[in-house]
């Protein structure tokens, strides 16, 4: 009796996972068909409004001519009025060049843009700003999203689409960091990785530390598995520990996000870096929290941390030894300091990002963000092309 009650429960254990499963799948389905749906219709829409403005133009164009006799306006003015129509035009028409997914710009995203590098500079502990000597950076630098930062005169040495909205990826988890040591006490808890953990990282393709369903680790080994290698694992674990689900730990990132001055150009739906319409942030934005993280003690021994052995547990009586993959390979390039912590990221929509932090030989710091690079290593190359710019 006791062994088909047992059975009963598993098969009804069971049962919810599969269901649980079910639908995260559909959700992600969903969202796909959304990403579909946005890039077939956008753009034809977009080219209605621009023929619409084209045949609205001409029309009125037509109607001034017919008004001729009540006056003509000098060779000079109408030049004038000739290239401002003609600068209209191209301005709709334009091409966005960092655009994961080959986009059109419009004047709507320009105005977005420039709110959100107002929004991004509220945060009076963090703003940096542009001077006449910032340099706008062009095709020397292939991440279609860059900034360079001063930390020490608050200003920003470098930048391109700075401004304007991106989705963060794994850097995101930078920011998962940080709320997570702001509400520990005690590195040495335990926590034990679920089945629901589990199946949501392999549901959404995430990487992973290799924490194992049902292994107890240490809070630390969280920490550390959520940066070093990337694991969406440890990342929901500790969201799920310090809040009690991962739902109630993004409403305290966010609120971290509006502490930071930031609630105006940055919002995010997940503690990991999963790609959804309503995840994103600026370059600016990534800076803030990277140097908000530095400041923080726990979090920057986590993140310039190159190497790390996790507590020893049954599923891993030695422990596992987590890499900074970031730190390995940019530490034997020449870029005239040090590259002290960095986290890397990626989804198909953004391509390869980093945040990193660097200190030049008379212990001036940097913090430097690039997105959408073609590859890790293309990252990693304009991060030493931003430092060597400052320290060599």
């Amino acid at each position: 009796m006791e062994e088909r009650l047992e059975e009963n429960i598993d098969n009804e254990k069971k049962e919810r996972r599969e269901k649980r499963m079910d639908e995260m799948r559909r959700k992600k389905e969903q969202q796909k068909l959304i990403r579909k749906w946005v890039r077939t219709v956008v753009p034809v829409a977009a080219g209605i409004l621009i023929l619409a403005a084209v045949i609205i133009k001409s029309h009125g164009g037509k109607e001034a001519a017919a008004e001729t006799d009540k006056g003509l306006g000098t060779a000079e003015e109408n030049m004038a009025e000739i290239k401002e129509e003609e600068s209209v035009s191209d301005a709709d028409g334009e091409e966005n060049p960092v655009a994961a997914e080959e986009e059109k710009t419009f004047p709507a995203e320009e105005e977005e843009a420039e709110k959100n590098q107002e929004s991004g500079q509220e945060g009076a502990d963090y703003a940096a700003e542009e001077t006449e000597d910032t340099l706008q950076l062009g095709e020397e630098i292939v991440s279609g999203y860059a900034i360079l930062i001063d930390i020490d005169s608050r200003s920003i040495l470098a930048e391109k689409n700075a401004y304007v909205r991106m989705n963060p990826a794994s850097m995101t988890k930078v920011l998962t960091l940080l709320v997570a040591a702001e509400h520990i006490d005690n590195l040495n808890d335990t926590f034990t990785i679920t089945q629901e953990i589990t199946d949501y990282c392999f549901v959404n393709e995430c990487s992973n530390a290799g924490f194992e369903k049902d292994e107890t680790v240490t809070i630390e080994d969280l920490l550390y598995g959520t940066i070093l290698p990337s694991g969406a694992e440890a990342a929901v674990g500790l969201a799920t520990y310090v809040s009690g689900s991962q739902e109630a730990f993004v409403e305290l990132m966010n609120e971290k996000l509006e502490a930071l001055g930031l609630s105006g150009s940055a919002h995010f739906t997940n503690c990991v870096g999963i790609y959804d319409e309503n995840h994103y942030c600026t370059a600016y934005d990534m800076a803030v929290i990277m140097e908000a993280a530095v400041d923080n003690e726990l979090c920057r021994k986590v993140l310039s941390s190159r190497t790390y052995t996790t507590s020893e547990t049954e599923e891993h009586p030695e422990g596992m030894i987590l890499s900074n993959w970031f730190l390995r390979r940019i530490e034997d390039k020449d870029v005239g300091g040090k590259v002290a912590g960095g986290k890397t990221g990626y989804v198909s929509q953004s391509k390869s990002c980093a945040a990193s932090y660097g200190i030049d030989k008379n212990g001036k710091k940097y913090i430097c963000v690039t997105a959408s690079a073609g590859s890790p290593w293309l990252c990693i190359g304009d991060h030493v092309k931003l430092y060597q710019q400052v320290m060599m």
